[in-house]
C-alpha cells in the first residue's frame, strides 16, 4: 500500500517502469480522476508491475485502472497492491492482452482523495512490451480478433454493434448508434451484461438437455461455458459482477423462487462489496443490483397478473424489461435527471434480437480460428439481429419525449416517489386503470400522428438552418428536395445528424469543413451516416495535424473525394449560389498560436439567393478579418459571426458586412465565455439583429416578402 503518495509524486526522474496488463478497458473506461492536473505536473516517478483491469479500446486516449504497483526511485523500492489509475496515449496501448507485462516511463501522482486508488500514473511515451499473456488470454484474444475479422462482412452498424452486444468490444461502434442507444434506454446492451451470459446458460442447457447430459454433468458444462465466456469478454469487474448477477437471475427465474433468489442476491452483494469495498460507491454496481432485484421481486407477479390476459410468454417479455427499467429508474434520475420514456418499449422490441444474436456471435468467435468462412456465415442471421436492435434504437430516440427532463438529487427522487403513489392509487381501480389506458392512447396519437402533421420545423421554404449542435457550428444550405450542401460538422455526430434527419437531408453533393478544430469536424461521421456524399472540401493550410489526419483517413476508408479549393471557387446547388473568398494557401496568415492560426485558415464562404445572400466566416479572427477586408468584404443580409461570437473580432470587418441579422452557434453555460459581450454590443450598434443558438436552438433562414428572414426553432 502507497503510505506517502505526495514524495511519490515529487521524486526526482527515475529510470522505465513495468506495467502488468491485467485487463482491457474500452474506450468509455469507468475511471474518473480529477487530479489530472497534478499528474500531469509531476515529475518523472519509475513505476512498475501494474496489473491493468482493464484494457485497450479503438481510442488511441487509454485509461486503465493498474493494480498492484512497485515503484522504484533511486535506491528506494516500493511495492503497491493497491489500484492505480495509468493514463496512456498511443496505438500501441490497444493491441494489449490482459496479463500482458509493458515498460513504460511515467509521472506519478495522488488520485482523487476519498476513492480507493493509490495514485495516478501518467505514461510518456509507448509501452514497451516485456512479457507475453497467458496461455488462457492469448487464447482470448484470438477469439475476440476473430469476432471481429468475421464481422467485416456485415453492415458498418451491426459490424459495430455486434462484437459489442457478444463480448463487449465497443471499438468499432458508431457513435451515432452509441448515443441512440443512450437515448433509447438500451446502453446496457453496449455491455457485456448478466442477460449475456444467462443467454449463454440457457443455450448451453439446451444443448445439454438434447444431448442426453444428466443434470450435474448439465450444471458443470454450464460453469464452464460461463467462465469461458466472461475470459473471452475480458475479466473486468463489470464482468465478474455480470457473472454473478445473472447467474442469479437465471437460477431464480428458472425455478420460479424469487425468495430465494432474492436471498442470494443479497449474499452475492455481500460478498462482492467485502470483496471491493470501492464498488459501494459505483452507480454501475448499483444500477446492476437493482436491475437484478426487480427482475426477481416484480417481473414474477407482473407476469402472473399479465398471463390472465395474454399469453405467458408475452406477459414474460413484457414484464422483465418493465420490472429492471422500474427499478433503476430511481437511480436514473438521481445519476442524470431524465425519464426514459422510450425505454420500454425500445427494450421489449430488442429483446427478442438479443439472444440469437448472443449466442451465434459467440458461436462465430469460436470457430473463427478454425474456420473463417464458416464464421462469416453464422455471423450473417446475427447481424440481422444487430441490425434490427439499431432500427429500434433509431426508432425509439427519434420518438417525441423519448427522454424529458426530471429535478436531479433528492428532489427529483422525492417527487419521483409521490407520482409513483399517486399513479399507484388511480391503477388499483378499474375506472383508474381505464381513464389511464385512454389518456395513455390519447397522448400516443397527439405524440406520434397529429404532433409531426401540425409540426412548423423544419420551416417552409427554408434556404439555410444553423444547427444547435453545442459548442460548434454546423450549417446546412438547401440544393433541393432531400439534397443540401453540409457547412462544418459540429464537435459529435450526434446532433448534426439529427438535425439533418429533421430537414430530411439523405443527400449532401458537398460538405465543407471550415478548418480542422474538433468543434468543427468532430461529428463527421454524424453527416456521413446513411448519406450519400458526393465530395468534402477542407481548408488548404493544415496545423492541427491531428484532426487533419483524422478526417482524411475517415474520407479515404469511404472512398469519398478530399478537395482543396482556390478562392473564386463557384458552385450553384439549387437556389444557392456558393463561392470561395478565403483562405489563400499560398499566404498563410499568422495568429496568437496555432489555434489562431489554424481558425484564420477557415474556409469562407458567401452564399447568394435571389431574396438575399449570407457571409459563413468560419472561425475567423481578427488577422483574417483584416486581410479579406483589404480584398473587399461583400455587404451580405446574413453574418455567421465568426469564432462562436469570440471578443477577437475586428469592428470594420463587422461594419462592412452591412449584415441585417447575425447568426451565432454557440452552446449553453460554455468555458470560453462565448459569444463576447463586446461582440453582442458592437453587432446591436450596428443595428444587426442577434439571434443565438444556445438560446433559440435551430435558426432557419427563409425568403419573406422578397427578403430574408430567420425563424428559431426554439430549444428543447
Amino acid at each position: 500500500m502507497v503510505t506517502d503518495a505526495v514524495a511519490a509524486r515529487n521524486a526526482p526522474e527515475a529510470d522505465v517502469s513495468e506495467v502488468g496488463v491485467r485487463g482491457a478497458v474500452g474506450v468509455d473506461s469507468p475511471v474518473v480522476v480529477t487530479d489530472v492536473g497534478a499528474a500531469r505536473k509531476a515529475p518523472k516517478a519509475d513505476v512498475s508491475e501494474v496489473g491493468v483491469r482493464g484494457g485497450a479500446g479503438a481510442d488511441s486516449n487509454v485509461v486503465v485502472n493498474g493494480v498492484g504497483v512497485g515503484s522504484a526511485v533511486g535506491v528506494v523500492g516500493v511495492r503497491v497492491d493497491s489500484p492505480v489509475v495509468v493514463f496512456g496515449v498511443g496505438e500501441e496501448w490497444l493491441g494489449l492482452l490482459p496479463s500482458q507485462r509493458v515498460r513504460v516511463v511515467g509521472r506519478l501522482a495522488v488520485a482523487e482523495l476519498g476513492g480507493l486508488k493509490a495514485g495516478v500514473l501518467v505514461v510518456r511515451g509507448v509501452p514497451v512490451v516485456v512479457g507475453g499473456p497467458s496461455a488462457v488470454q492469448d487464447v482470448a484474444g484470438v477469439l475476440r480478433n476473430g469476432l471481429r475479422v468475421a464481422c467485416e462482412v456485415l453492415p458498418p452498424g451491426a459490424r459495430g454493434l455486434l462484437p459489442g452486444l457478444v463480448v463487449g468490444d465497443v471499438s468499432r461502434l458508431d457513435a451515432q448508434v452509441k448515443e441512440d442507444f443512450a437515448d433509447a434506454g438500451l446502453s446496457h446492451l453496449n455491455a457485456v451484461s448478466g442477460a449475456n451470459l444467462a443467454i449463454v446458460a440457457g443455450a448451453v442447457l439446451v444443448v445439454g438437455r438434447f444431448a442426453g447430459l444428466p443434470l450435474v454433468a448439465r450444471g458443470a458444462l454450464v460453469v464452464v461455458a460461463m467462465g469461458g465466456f466472461a475470459v473471452v469478454a475480458r475479466p473486468s469487474p463489470s464482468v465478474l459482477r455480470a457473472l454473478v448477477m445473472g447467474t442469479v437471475a437465471a437460477i431464480a427465474l428458472g425455478t420460479g423462487r424469487s425468495r430465494d433468489g432474492m436471498a442470494a442476491l443479497s449474499g452475492t452483494v455481500l460478498l462482492l462489496i467485502l470483496f471491493n469495498p470501492g464498488l459501494a460507491r459505483e452507480y454501475g454496481f448499483a444500477l446492476s443490483v437493482a436491475a437484478t432485484g426487480g427482475i426477481l421481486v416484480l417481473a414474477p407477479r407482473w407476469r402472473d397478473r399479465m398471463a390472465v390476459r395474454m399469453p405467458a410468454w408475452m406477459a414474460e417479455a413484457i414484464a422483465v424489461p418493465a420490472a429492471a427499467q422500474a427499478a433503476v429508474t430511481p437511480l436514473l434520475v438521481l445519476m442524470s435527471g431524465e425519464l426514459g420514456l422510450a425505454a420500454i418499449p425500445a427494450n421489449l422490441l430488442a429483446a427478442p434480437a438479443v439472444a440469437p444474436a448472443t449466442v451465434l456471435g459467440f458461436l462465430a468467435a469460436l470457430i473463427a480460428p478454425i474456420s473463417m468462412d464458416l464464421a462469416q456465415l453464422i455471423v450473417r442471421p446475427a447481424g440481422l439481429s444487430a441490425s434490427w436492435i439499431i432500427t429500434v434504437a433509431e426508432w425509439a430516440a427519434e420518438l417525441p419525449l423519448a427522454t424529458v427532463g426530471w429535478p436531479a438529487g433528492m428532489l427529483g427522487l422525492v417527487l419521483l416517489a409521490a407520482i409513483s403513489v399517486a399513479v399507484w392509487l388511480v391503477l388499483r381501480r378499474q375506472t383508474g386503470r381505464r381513464l389511464a389506458i385512454a389518456l395513455a392512447g390519447g397522448s400516443l396519437i397527439a405524440v406520434l400522428l397529429v404532433g409531426p402533421a401540425t409540426s412548423t420545423w423544419p420551416a417552409r421554404g427554408w434556404l439555410l438552418v444553423m444547427c444547435d449542435v453545442g459548442q460548434g457550428d454546423a450549417l446546412v444550405l438547401s440544393a433541393g428536395e432531400g439534397k443540401a450542401v453540409v457547412v462544418d460538422a459540429g464537435p459529435e455526430p450526434g446532433p448534426v445528424d439529427r438535425c439533418l434527419r429533421r430537414l430530411d437531408v439523405h443527400t449532401v453533393p458537398l460538405l465543407v469543413l471550415t478548418h480542422p478544430h474538433l468543434d468543427h469536424v468532430g461529428g463527421l461521421t454524424g453527416v456521413l451516416r446513411n448519406r450519400r456524399i458526393g465530395a468534402v472540401v477542407v481548408s488548404p493550410i493544415r496545423v492541427s495535424q491531428r484532426e487533419s489526419t483524422r478526417v482524411s483517413t475517415e474520407l479515404r476508408t469511404r472512398k469519398i473525394p478530399e478537395w482543396v479549393v482556390r478562392p473564386g471557387t463557384r458552385w450553384h446547388f439549387g437556389q444557392a449560389e456558393i463561392t470561395v473568398l478565403a483562405p489563400n494557401a499560398e499566404d498563410p496568415i499568422q495568429g496568437q498560436g496555432e489555434g489562431s492560426m489554424t481558425n484564420n485558415a477557415s474556409v469562407v464562404l458567401l452564399v447568394r439567393w435571389p431574396t438575399g445572400s449570407a457571409l459563413l466566416a468560419g472561425d475567423l479572427e481578427t488577422e483574417a478579418e483584416d486581410t479579406l477586408l483589404r480584398t473587399g468584404v461583400p455587404p451580405v443580409d446574413i453574418l455567421k459571426v465568426p469564432h462562436h461570437g469570440s471578443g477577437r473580432q475586428s469592428p470594420a470587418f463587422l461594419a462592412a458586412t452591412r449584415s441585417r441579422a447575425a447568426l451565432i452557434s454557440v452552446g449553453a453555460d460554455n468555458n470560453y465565455g462565448h459569444p463576447a459581450q463586446t461582440t453582442i454590443s458592437r453587432l446591436t450598434w450596428l443595428g444587426t439583429r442577434v439571434y443565438r443558438t444556445d438560446r433559440a436552438g435551430d435558426l432557419a433562414v427563409i425568403p419573406h416578402q422578397g427578403r430574408l428572414a430567420v425563424v428559431p426553432r426554439g430549444t428543447s
